[in-house]
Parts: C-alpha cells; structure tokens; sequence
C-alpha cells in the first residue's frame, strides 16, 4: 500500500514546490501565534529516572492545554499500557499527540543483545505509537555496531531493520522518523551525524513512511544543513526539535540550553526546515538535568512560551 508520510500537522507532506528551493516561502510569524508549539515531556526531566517533578501524563496535558500549546510528544516509559487513554485525553483537552520517543537503538553497544530482540522492541514501539494515537515515531539508531570501524557498516544494518518494520509500521498509521545526532554523541548513540546522513538511510530504506527529525541541538552547527534540505528532503521531514545549544555546555547529553540562551541560529534553523516543506508543529526537548529540570514545571512551560514567541 501507499502510505504518504504526513506532517506533525495531521495532513501530507507533498514536496516543496519550485519556490520553496528558490527561497521564496515566508516563515511563520510565531511573534503572536504559539499554536504550532509542542511539548516534549523530556523537558520536564521524564525520560531518566530521579529526575523532574513527577507530573503525570494528565498534569501535563491539563497545564500544556492552559496555556495553548499545541501538542505533546510523550516518552514510552510514560504511558504505562496506557496509550489509549493518554492519547485520548491529549485529544479531548484540543491538543494533538505530536509523537512518540522513541524506539530501542537499532544497533551498537547500547542495543538490545540479539536481533530479535531489537526487533521485538521496535514493533512493540510501533504498536505504543498506534495506540496513542500517533502517526510519529522517533528512531535514535543507537552507535557503531561492536566489531564494526566507521558508520557505513552500522547505516546498513540500520536500514535493513528499519526496512523490514516499516511495512508493519505503515498499516498501524505510523511514520518512522531518523533522527540524526550531534557528532559528540556518535560512539555510542548515533550513526547518523547529519541530514545527509538520515536522507541517504531513508534513500536506501525507499518506504514511504520513513523520513527524518531535525533537532537544532544536534543539527545547528551544519553549514551544508539549508542545501541538502531545499535539495533533498522532498517532504520526508516529520519533526522539528527545539533547544539551544549552550556555549560552555558541561554535559554533551543533559545539558540543553532554552532557546535564546546558547548559541544556535534559531530563526534560520527553522528557514532551512519550512523551506523544506515543514509546516508541522515545533516540539521542545530539553535535557536539562542541571537546571530546567529542577524548576518548577510551571516556570518552565511558561519561558517556553516567551522564548518561543520572541526567539524562534
């Protein structure tokens, strides 16, 4: 079957038309309007243990609702067996289930010990994402696979897991999105260290349902990032991830800094994803374990607010 790969807005992501890789397409003025603004819980510390305020997934939907966000990206080990209801309630409050974090990694020293078993995780993922409701589900690959040297070896073996749930994912409603990691992170989080990267899997997967997530924290220092998107992206962008990245940042993996306070174009970012085609919503992921996540969740969804409007 046909299975288009659709925006975080709910509809399809054609490719951009001829003026959108000529530059011509007008960003969303966000300066009044934080309606495409997303939460990712992780910024609330609720993806590692010990850390954040321990809201529920309800306490979240009901104060994201309040202050007019428009959707929540939720981790796995939130829903607890319940992704119907979760999913539900996002939906009845009038916000949208923007995604799903994440899948195992796929490969390298942190996976799972066999490929079945990998792969057992991976459909059960997809079946979470199905139940909540969810047409986004977010794939960090994992690292280099032991005995390997480089990323080449790693990217196909990827691809052929990928590959081979990407039909399954296709009939529950679900799109696969590889997600690409900063450079730092690539001994034993990532194999795909740019767009260029996470396009090439996807040429090599050819599933309509398998696309890419950008991620200003992992993708902010690429120069060549605005030209491979206008040339290649054609659509396949399913997510976009605000941060910033802090210029004496102390911990490559929790220590995010809020938009407006690192280093990172924000603006021509966010050029570079909607003259892609982009027009989904805009989720923030912060891991922040030295500081967002030890403020009270209140503050912190209201700066994102202000930061949202002001920075991005």
């Amino acid at each position: 079957m046909r299975f288009a790969a659709r925006s975080r807005s709910g509809g399809r992501t054609d490719a951009p038309h001829a003026e959108t890789l000529r530059g011509l397409i007008r960003m969303r003025d966000f300066s009044q309007d934080h309606s495409a603004l997303a939460l990712n819980t992780a910024t609330l510390g609720h993806n590692l243990d010990g850390f954040g305020a321990g809201w529920s997934p309800e306490q979240i939907i009901d104060a994201c609702a309040a202050r007019g966000y428009g959707g929540i990206t939720f981790w796995r080990r939130e829903l607890g067996g319940r992704e119907a209801e979760i999913g539900d309630k996002v939906r009845a409050a009038g916000l949208q289930v923007v995604g799903l974090c994440r899948t195992p990694f796929l490969i390298g020293p942190l996976a799972l010990p066999s490929d079945q078993q990998i792969m057992d995780d991976f459909y059960l993922s997809i079946d979470q994402a199905a139940g909540l409701g969810t047409d986004v589900l977010t794939i960090v690959t994992g690292g280099p696979e032991p005995g390997t040297k480089g990323v080449l070896d790693s990217q196909k073996i990827l691809a052929d897991r990928v590959a081979r749930a990407a039909a399954y994912a296709a009939d529950r409603g679900v799109n696969l999105a590889l997600e690409p990691l900063n450079p730092a992170t690539a001994g034993n989080r990532t194999c795909l260290m740019t767009a260029a990267d996470a396009l090439n899997v996807c040429d090599t997967i050819g599933a309509p349902n398998v696309g890419m997530a950008v991620d200003v924290y992992h993708v902010w220092w690429d120069t060549t990032l605005a030209d491979t998107l206008a040339r290649r992206a054609n659509g396949r962008i399913l997510g976009y991830h605000l941060c910033d990245w802090l210029a004496d940042t102390t911990d490559i993996l929790l220590d995010r800094g809020m938009m407006g306070d690192g280093v990172a174009d924000l603006r021509a970012l966010r050029s570079a994803v909607e003259q892609a085609g982009y027009k989904g919503l805009c989720e923030v992921e912060i891991f922040s374990a030295g500081n967002w996540w030890k403020r009270d969740p209140n503050e912190v969804l209201d700066v994102i607010v202000d930061r949202y409007r002001t920075c991005c």
